[in-house]
């Protein structure tokens, strides 16, 4: 199955908010979708700065530099972003978005092991050039911690029992073995719902760091935007989600305390609150995998 980007045309409206110069950054290339959409929408002076961590996208991005020379790709989390930001000596940028869904072609690839849909060597790492793979993480990890991860990241109330199973099963070398283990472990799970959903979900996201990732990177988002500059971030599952907005709010609301100001005391807010949009029912009826995203919008204040 090819990639579909969600929400694509209220991304990149948001994003611009009318403009059509600037330096923008994608902070999830992915395999290019977003990034497409918003150079065609881009005056031939702007630039679009990509990250990922995946060397797979990484080749889809250094195709798409060879035919649009303000595309440049970093090989990077979104996680180090001001850092590189830093090298590539970029000063402010205008806007900032992020898709933090798996793309399509690391699910239907077997052979990166992130689905249990189809058999194949239990990865399940974005980069696949460094780090433990799934496999190994599991061997690794106590069976206590593995069924924290498994209820924090995945809500996954049958936790310990499956933790227990995959601890005793020993080395589990693919995701159908694995699968199958959760299957067998699962005394009950929600209807047209796979048993292993939310274990694979859990056991990707620990791998990869990817809450750790995101709190890192909002902050770093915000620092890089120009006033009015505008922050967009799709999120697929309810813990991401709850991150964002969380961030947005403690960002674009005054302290408790601070309710009203002294003249004296300058403003903490960085951010105010633009939008929060949901797919249509003709993009979910397209792209399943639509069917849980939220895009979250805020803009940089003035004099933040």
């Amino acid at each position: 199955m090819s990639h579909i980007s969600v929400l694509l045309n209220e991304t990149i409206d948001a994003l611009l908010a009318g403009r059509t110069e600037g330096i923008y950054i994608d902070a999830t290339f992915g395999r290019g979708g977003h990034t497409q959409a918003l150079l065609k929408r881009l005056s031939a002076n702007s630039r679009v700065i990509a990250f990922d961590k995946d060397p797979q996208a990484q080749a889809v991005g250094a195709a798409m530099v060879g035919q649009d020379s303000r595309l440049t790709m970093v090989h990077a989390s979104f996680a180090d972003l001001a850092e590189q930001l830093e090298q590539l000596n970029t000063g402010l940028v205008d806007g900032v978005m992020a898709d933090l869904g798996v793309s399509s072609p690391q699910l239907d690839q077997a052979g990166r092991g992130f689905s249990f849909m189809q058999d194949g060597p239990l990865d399940m790492r974005m980069d696949n050039s460094k780090g433990l793979t799934a496999s190994q993480w599991l061997q690794d990890i106590e069976e206590e911690d593995l069924a924290n991860v498994l209820f924090q990241y995945g809500e996954e109330r049958y936790s310990r029992r499956i933790a227990r199973a995959v601890k005793q099963a020993g080395l589990i070398e693919t995701t159908g073995q694995l699968a199958q283990i959760v299957k067998e472990a699962h005394p009950k799970w929600e209807k047209h719902k796979h048993p292993a959903t939310r274990s694979f979900q859990a056991i990707r996201i620990a791998i990869n760091h990817e809450l750790d990732d995101l709190t890192h990177f909002l902050p770093q988002a915000v620092q890089a935007l120009k006033p009015q500059g505008r922050l967009a971030v799709i999120s697929f599952h309810s813990l991401e989600d709850r991150l964002v907005k969380q961030f947005i709010q403690q960002q674009s609301t005054l302290p408790e305390q601070q309710g009203w100001l002294p003249q004296s005391e300058a403003d903490p807010r960085t951010l105010k609150k633009v939008a929060r949009i949901a797919p249509s029912p003709e993009e979910v009826s397209e792209n399943p995998r639509a069917r849980s995203a939220w895009l979250r919008v805020a803009e940089r204040l003035e004099h933040a």
